[in-house]
Order: structure tokens, then sequence, then C-alpha cells
């Protein structure tokens, strides 16, 4: 049984019970009473109509939202292993090396001056990269003798 349900219900027992509700002072008070929770069964009534509407329009603004994020992730994983060589930033001569975040799994491009630094953030996630090439200078120079 609802909430409006319950209204009427209550609404026909006073009823029933052919109460004086005009000229007692507690049947005014009573028929005040009745009154005023008709009006806020009425209200609450309409705002779970309005709640119920908004949910809807929501759950439909969620799956267009998913929808959209499918595409767009679906090229940016597409384009994920693809840099462009004829950026500005790299020469035709310099060499790229790439690396795998570890936290979000993107592929990223990286030149010896960002090797040098020891240190990048991912361009994806934000997350400080280090790179310690300290073991592959021994490791050279160990071959070297």
């Amino acid at each position: 049984m609802n909430l409006t349900d319950k209204m009427a219900y209550l609404r026909g027992m006073v009823d029933g019970m052919e109460l004086d509700l005009t000229s007692s002072k507690e049947g005014k008070v009573l028929g005040q009473l009745l009154d005023v929770m008709q009006e806020v069964t009425a209200y609450v009534a309409d705002l779970q109509t309005q709640v119920d509407e908004l949910t809807e329009i929501c759950d439909l603004l969620d799956q267009d939202l998913g929808d959209i994020e499918d595409v767009l992730y679906e090229e940016e994983d597409e384009d994920e292993n693809d840099f462009d060589l004829d950026d500005e930033d790299y020469e035709d001569d310099d060499v790229l090396y790439e690396t795998v975040c570890p936290t979000c799994n993107n592929v990223i491009a990286l030149d010896e001056s960002v090797l040098e630094e020891g240190e990048i953030s991912c361009p994806c996630c934000g997350e400080m990269l280090e790179f310690d090439l300290s073991d592959l200078d021994e490791g050279l120079s160990d071959e070297e003798e």
C-alpha cells in the first residue's frame, strides 16, 4: 500500500466514524491534520514522480556517455602505439625509445633528452616515471674492457 492509498484509507476511516469535524475543538484539529496530511501526501507523490523521471533521464545519459567513452577510448587505443615522427619536437636523426606506464599501460615515446633527465610524468595518468640508466652505463663499460 503506497502513501496515497494509506491517506485515502485514513480519510475513509474518519468519515466512517461520522465525527463532527466542524463544531468540536478536537474535530477541528483532526480535520486540519487530515487536510495537511492530504497536501503532504500529494506533494510527496509529485516529488516521487519527478524523481522517477529524473532517474530515467540519468540512466539514458549514463548509457549515452558510456557509448561516447567506448568510441573515444577505442580510438585512443588504436592511436596509442602510433606517434608522429614528423612532430616538431623530434628531428629525423633523433632516436626514439618506448616505455610502458605501469599504472595505465600507456605506451610513451621518449628521446634521449628525456632519458638523460631521468624522469617524466605520464601524459595519460600523471604518474611520475623515473629512469635509472646507471646499470646500463656500468654494463657498457664492462663490455668495453
